[in-house]
Protein backbone atom coordinates (compact mmCIF):
# COMPACT_ATOMS: atom_id res chain seq x y z
CA UNK A 1 0.00 0.00 0.00
CA UNK A 2 1.52 3.26 -0.75
CA UNK A 3 1.41 6.60 1.06
CA UNK A 4 -1.19 9.16 0.65
CA UNK A 5 -0.48 11.02 -2.80
CA UNK A 6 2.86 9.11 -3.45
CA UNK A 7 3.55 8.76 -6.53
CA UNK A 8 6.71 6.12 -7.96
CA UNK A 9 7.24 9.15 -10.33
CA UNK A 10 8.40 10.65 -7.00
CA UNK A 11 11.02 8.79 -6.54
CA UNK A 12 14.22 9.95 -8.43
CA UNK A 13 15.72 6.61 -9.98
CA UNK A 14 19.47 8.26 -9.26
CA UNK A 15 18.61 8.67 -5.66
CA UNK A 16 16.67 5.00 -5.21
CA UNK A 17 19.83 3.34 -6.56
CA UNK A 18 21.79 5.89 -4.48
CA UNK A 19 19.52 4.30 -1.37
CA UNK A 20 20.03 0.74 -2.74
CA UNK A 21 24.42 1.01 -3.16
CA UNK A 22 24.00 2.28 0.75
CA UNK A 23 21.83 -0.26 1.96
CA UNK A 24 23.91 -3.23 0.46
CA UNK A 25 27.05 -1.80 1.05
CA UNK A 26 26.06 -0.97 4.83
CA UNK A 27 24.42 -4.88 5.05
CA UNK A 28 28.00 -5.93 3.76
CA UNK A 29 29.47 -4.04 6.36
CA UNK A 30 28.13 -5.49 8.93
CA UNK A 31 28.40 -9.22 8.10
CA UNK A 32 31.80 -8.57 7.45
CA UNK A 33 32.45 -7.45 11.09
CA UNK A 34 30.62 -10.16 12.48
CA UNK A 35 32.05 -13.09 10.30
CA UNK A 36 35.75 -11.19 11.32
CA UNK A 37 34.69 -12.12 14.97
CA UNK A 38 33.80 -15.75 14.10
CA UNK A 39 37.37 -18.39 14.93
CA UNK A 40 37.68 -21.33 11.98
CA UNK A 41 35.77 -23.69 14.52
CA UNK A 42 32.75 -21.18 15.03
CA UNK A 43 32.52 -20.30 11.20
CA UNK A 44 31.50 -24.03 10.79
CA UNK A 45 29.50 -24.64 13.80
CA UNK A 46 25.74 -24.90 13.50
CA UNK A 47 23.59 -24.55 16.97
CA UNK A 48 21.76 -27.56 15.90
CA UNK A 49 21.09 -30.19 12.93
CA UNK A 50 18.28 -28.05 11.56
CA UNK A 51 19.99 -24.89 11.80
CA UNK A 52 23.35 -23.11 9.45
CA UNK A 53 26.54 -22.35 10.19
CA UNK A 54 27.88 -19.13 9.36
CA UNK A 55 29.89 -21.26 6.40
CA UNK A 56 26.24 -21.99 4.91
CA UNK A 57 24.67 -18.84 5.37
CA UNK A 58 27.96 -16.97 3.33
CA UNK A 59 27.48 -19.86 0.89
CA UNK A 60 24.03 -19.34 0.44
CA UNK A 61 24.28 -15.66 0.21
CA UNK A 62 26.90 -16.10 -2.45
CA UNK A 63 25.23 -18.26 -4.87
CA UNK A 64 21.81 -15.98 -4.49
CA UNK A 65 24.05 -13.29 -5.52
CA UNK A 66 25.73 -15.10 -8.12
CA UNK A 67 22.36 -16.23 -9.75
CA UNK A 68 20.23 -13.05 -9.11
CA UNK A 69 23.21 -10.38 -10.55
CA UNK A 70 24.54 -12.30 -13.08
CA UNK A 71 22.57 -11.32 -16.85
CA UNK A 72 19.79 -8.88 -13.95
CA UNK A 73 18.30 -7.46 -16.99
CA UNK A 74 18.47 -9.67 -19.70
CA UNK A 75 17.91 -13.62 -17.72
CA UNK A 76 15.70 -15.02 -15.22
CA UNK A 77 17.15 -14.46 -11.41
CA UNK A 78 17.08 -17.92 -10.66
CA UNK A 79 20.13 -19.57 -12.95
CA UNK A 80 19.24 -23.12 -14.01
CA UNK A 81 23.15 -24.08 -12.88
CA UNK A 82 22.06 -22.47 -9.68
CA UNK A 83 21.51 -25.84 -7.56
CA UNK A 84 20.85 -23.67 -4.26
CA UNK A 85 19.68 -26.98 -1.78
CA UNK A 86 24.41 -27.94 -2.31
CA UNK A 87 24.45 -24.48 -0.86
CA UNK A 88 23.01 -25.69 2.46
CA UNK A 89 25.40 -28.32 3.09
CA UNK A 90 29.43 -28.12 3.06
CA UNK A 91 30.80 -29.81 0.12
CA UNK A 92 34.62 -30.79 -0.43
CA UNK A 93 36.78 -27.85 -0.95
CA UNK A 94 34.53 -25.54 1.20
CA UNK A 95 37.13 -23.96 2.77
CA UNK A 96 36.87 -20.55 4.65
CA UNK A 97 39.14 -18.80 2.28
CA UNK A 98 37.04 -20.45 -0.44
CA UNK A 99 33.60 -19.54 0.82
CA UNK A 100 34.69 -15.78 1.65
CA UNK A 101 36.39 -15.56 -1.76
CA UNK A 102 32.46 -16.39 -2.95
CA UNK A 103 31.19 -14.45 -0.55
CA UNK A 104 33.27 -10.74 -2.05
CA UNK A 105 32.58 -12.28 -5.44
CA UNK A 106 28.94 -12.22 -5.44
CA UNK A 107 28.83 -8.78 -3.33
CA UNK A 108 31.22 -7.46 -6.40
CA UNK A 109 28.91 -8.00 -8.56
CA UNK A 110 25.73 -6.25 -6.86
CA UNK A 111 27.85 -3.22 -6.38
CA UNK A 112 28.34 -3.91 -9.94
CA UNK A 113 25.16 -4.00 -11.51
CA UNK A 114 23.72 -1.77 -9.12
CA UNK A 115 26.29 0.56 -9.62
CA UNK A 116 25.50 0.32 -13.72
CA UNK A 117 21.76 0.61 -13.78
CA UNK A 118 20.13 3.40 -15.39
CA UNK A 119 17.04 5.49 -14.95
CA UNK A 120 16.19 3.61 -17.85
CA UNK A 121 16.41 0.78 -16.38
CA UNK A 122 14.42 1.69 -13.35
CA UNK A 123 11.28 1.04 -15.30
CA UNK A 124 12.32 -2.40 -16.52
CA UNK A 125 10.30 -5.68 -15.69
CA UNK A 126 12.60 -9.04 -14.62
CA UNK A 127 12.10 -12.36 -13.78
CA UNK A 128 12.92 -14.30 -10.86
CA UNK A 129 12.04 -18.17 -11.20
CA UNK A 130 9.59 -17.11 -13.61
CA UNK A 131 7.60 -14.07 -11.87
CA UNK A 132 7.73 -10.51 -13.25
CA UNK A 133 9.23 -7.86 -11.09
CA UNK A 134 10.12 -4.57 -11.67
CA UNK A 135 13.70 -3.50 -11.49
CA UNK A 136 12.71 -1.79 -8.22
CA UNK A 137 10.57 -4.91 -6.45
CA UNK A 138 13.36 -6.87 -7.66
CA UNK A 139 16.02 -4.75 -5.79
CA UNK A 140 14.07 -4.20 -2.66
CA UNK A 141 13.59 -8.30 -2.50
CA UNK A 142 17.28 -8.76 -2.67
CA UNK A 143 17.83 -6.34 0.37
CA UNK A 144 15.19 -7.84 2.32
CA UNK A 145 16.67 -11.09 1.83
CA UNK A 146 20.37 -10.07 2.62
CA UNK A 147 18.97 -7.68 5.55
CA UNK A 148 17.41 -11.50 6.50
CA UNK A 149 20.67 -13.83 6.29
CA UNK A 150 22.72 -11.00 7.88
CA UNK A 151 20.80 -10.87 10.96
CA UNK A 152 21.26 -14.70 11.02
CA UNK A 153 24.87 -14.23 10.65
CA UNK A 154 25.04 -11.20 13.63
CA UNK A 155 22.52 -13.54 15.24
CA UNK A 156 25.08 -16.26 15.37
CA UNK A 157 28.69 -14.55 15.31
CA UNK A 158 28.15 -13.12 18.59
CA UNK A 159 26.20 -16.43 20.45
CA UNK A 160 29.70 -18.33 19.05
CA UNK A 161 32.12 -15.25 20.14
CA UNK A 162 30.39 -15.02 23.78
CA UNK A 163 32.57 -12.53 26.08
CA UNK A 164 34.70 -12.05 23.04
CA UNK A 165 32.12 -10.00 21.22
CA UNK A 166 32.58 -6.46 20.31
CA UNK A 167 29.46 -4.95 19.21
CA UNK A 168 28.76 -3.89 16.13
CA UNK A 169 26.25 -0.84 17.11
CA UNK A 170 25.60 1.10 20.14
CA UNK A 171 26.63 -0.70 23.44
CA UNK A 172 24.14 -2.00 25.84
CA UNK A 173 23.33 0.42 28.41
CA UNK A 174 25.62 3.38 26.57
CA UNK A 175 22.84 4.81 24.38
CA UNK A 176 23.15 8.06 26.63
CA UNK A 177 26.50 8.31 26.51
CA UNK A 178 26.61 7.96 22.88
CA UNK A 179 23.36 10.37 22.15
CA UNK A 180 25.39 13.30 24.13
CA UNK A 181 28.15 12.72 22.29
CA UNK A 182 26.67 12.68 18.97
CA UNK A 183 25.06 16.36 20.41
CA UNK A 184 28.16 17.78 21.18
CA UNK A 185 29.65 17.04 17.36
CA UNK A 186 26.58 19.10 16.16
Amino acid sequence: MRASGFREEDVEESEYFDEAMRQFRGLKKTADRALAQADLAGFFTALDEGSNSLALIVKHLAGNMRSRWTGFLTSDGEKPDRHRDSEFSIEPGDTREELEQRWEEGWDLTFSVIGSLSAEDFRRTVLIRGEHHSVLKAINRQIAHYAYHVGQIVFLAKHLAGSRWETLSIARGKSEEFNKSTKSKV
